[in-house]
């Protein structure tokens, strides 16, 4: 059992004693290969064009939490997502800078601020202020204990409406009653072909007048021209967007300059080489020991 390594140089560093530490063979580098018959793990953003190299492969495991950019595995070959506490405190902690920006109007003081403008504005409380957070996985659920915890009323969306404790959750039916109630909304969906374009004009339209959003999902599943329709007619107040479409932004882009925007290239989370290394570690065990592998991902829903 052998695991190809491809991936940066820094990270492979990071890696090298761990794995040599758990006695874990780690070849870096295609290049590297010289039986590729003994390859069983590939760990990467994007594999190899062609897998059918590697004809014992039987994981692929992406070095990150998202896996949209990963190609259909050919059959047989299970793939993974990389799971560290890392990731989810980071991108927890982006969410709530997010939502306390978009709260507290940071949009419009940032624009007062190069317009040399000191200009005071009502200040809101959290408490009543409705957020609602779509994607009730380990990250908004984290996401929704921190921002109940500062007094907002929270609930959440999912396909399957799981109960979740201390928050009101809505099912796939209740789409509609949990956009109309919901100020703030959070996306931190997978991308899946249900979710892909999801955030459009009609969408919009089913939110609060003067909402706001905070996108942490994927750039594919807001429709940036129906953003900036919503946006011109006052259906959304503000966004702060930590992903596009594309992505990233050409230069000349509208969404670069206008100021009901606060734009972040895609930096919510990175992930932490040793938490990396220790989540490859235990999918390897696991899957030497025939044991469920952590992080393995259903690829018929996309997650």
């Amino acid at each position: 059992m052998a695991l190809l390594y491809l991936s940066t140089a820094d990270r492979a560093e990071v890696w090298k004693p761990l794995f040599a530490a758990a006695g874990e063979e780690m070849i870096i580098g295609e290049a590297a290969v010289t039986d590729p018959a003994a390859i069983t793990h590939i760990v990467c953003w994007v594999p190899p064009q062609d897998l059918r190299r590697y004809p014992n492969l039987r994981v692929v495991i992406s070095t990150g939490a998202g896996i949209d950019q990963m190609p259909a595995m050919p059959e047989g070959v299970s793939l993974v997502r990389t799971l560290a506490p890392g990731i989810e405190e980071m991108v927890r902690d982006w969410v709530v800078m997010a939502t306390l920006m978009l709260h507290r109007e940071m949009p419009v003081y940032l624009g007062q601020q190069r317009a040399a403008e000191w200009k005071t504005r009502p200040v809101p409380l959290s408490r009543g202020t409705r957020v609602g957070i779509m994607g009730l996985g380990r990250i908004g659920l984290l996401a929704a204990e921190t921002l109940r915890g500062m007094g907002f009323d929270v609930a959440g969306w999912s396909r399957s409406g799981r109960p979740a404790e201390g928050i009101e959750v809505f099912g796939a039916e209740g789409m509609d009653a949990f956009l109309a109630r919901s100020d703030i909304l959070i996306c931190l969906l997978p991308l899946t072909a249900e979710t892909r374009g999801l955030m459009d004009a009609a969408f919009f339209e089913k939110l609060p007048k003067g909402a706001m959003l905070v996108h942490a999902g994927r750039g594919a599943q807001l429709d940036m021209a129906a953003l900036k329709g919503a946006l011109d007619a006052g259906q959304l107040a503000s966004a702060m967007l930590d992903v596009t479409d594309p992505e990233p932004l050409p230069a000349d882009h509208w969404a670069w300059a206008d100021p009901r925007l606060v734009i972040t290239p895609h930096v919510a989370a990175n992930t932490d080489a040793a938490e990396g290394a220790r989540h490859v570690l235990n999918v390897l065990r696991a899957s030497r020991a025939g044991e469920p592998l952590p992080g393995l991902v259903d690829q018929a829903r996309g997650y």
